[in-house]
């Protein structure tokens, strides 16, 4: 089994997601006493988004100062031609903290040129940690988790993540829910991106897909997934999606019929 303490790389990255963790749930505690219109409220979150994302970089680079990182806070901290980047995002599921609904998650992944290293995924409200590192599987709490069995996208239950109110994405989007909702088990949108890869993950749900998100939130959860035994890409089959925003990922059995599905729905 491949635990946190047994590679060094992975110890780091865990240890980076805790450090945000504490910060992010003394702030979680704060705001219960708030209500979320007021400007207290909005500036506990501003402060608890930007120290978590310092904990972490602070925390990645006293180990490795040549490794880019890249967040949504400030450009990468190293060249963007350093082969090691490092994929942030220290709150994904911002609105869901905001409003105190329980499910967002730290994500760290690291990746040597194109190719995914290492993953941890934390949810700091259930204290789930899931990671993976390449060719050693993917855990939750340091117990192996694999992918769903599933392999009928009738019998799926499907994650999915909204592009935003004003973005130009949403129009296509739409017509591609609508197909899904008739065709799947269920459609899910709890609001967090990496969550919903890291469920996939453990056989809580058996298909994710996004039309219209950063690499940076969904890195570390594709590589959980593919370690658990799962496939990711993006509508073309293809496996570089970190280059685009459309990715599906899925139990083997329903990748192929969710694609196809997804492409349908878009057709004129």
């Amino acid at each position: 089994m491949n635990t946190p303490s047994s590679d060094p790389i992975l110890a780091v990255a865990v240890r980076a997601a805790r450090r945000a963790a504490s910060v992010v749930v003394d702030a979680a505690r704060d705001l219960k006493r708030l209500p979320s219109f007021s400007r207290e409220h909005a500036d506990i979150v501003a402060s608890a988004t930007s120290d978590a994302h310092s904990a972490i970089r602070a925390s990645l680079s006293a180990a490795y100062p040549d490794h880019a990182i890249v967040g949504d806070e400030k450009p990468a901290d190293a060249p963007r031609d350093a082969p090691f980047r490092w994929f942030v995002d220290a709150i994904d599921g911002t609105a869901n903290f905001v409003h105190g609904f329980p499910y967002y998650a730290i994500s760290i992944a690291l990746a040597n040129n194109r190719d995914l290293t290492h993953a941890v995924v934390l949810d700091p409200a259930r204290d789930e940690l899931f990671t993976a590192v390449h060719g050693k599987g993917a855990q939750l709490n340091g117990a192996p988790v694999r992918i769903s069995a599933c392999t009928r996208l009738e019998d799926a239950l499907v994650g999915t993540t909204f592009p935003s109110r004003k973005s130009p994405r949403l129009a296509a989007y739409v017509p591609v829910l609508n197909a899904l909702m008739a065709r799947c088990g269920g459609v899910r949108r709890a609001g967090s991106a990496a969550l919903d890869l890291a469920y996939l993950a453990a056989g809580r749900l058996d298909a994710f897909f996004v039309l219209s998100q950063q690499p940076r939130d969904l890195a570390a959860g594709a590589l959980i997934v593919k370690e658990a035994g799962g496939r990711v890409g993006d509508l073309t089959g293809g496996d570089d999606f970190l280059r685009g925003s459309e990715v599906i990922a899925a139990a083997p059995g329903v990748f192929n019929p969710l694609r196809e599905a997804i492409l349908a729905a878009r057709s004129p």
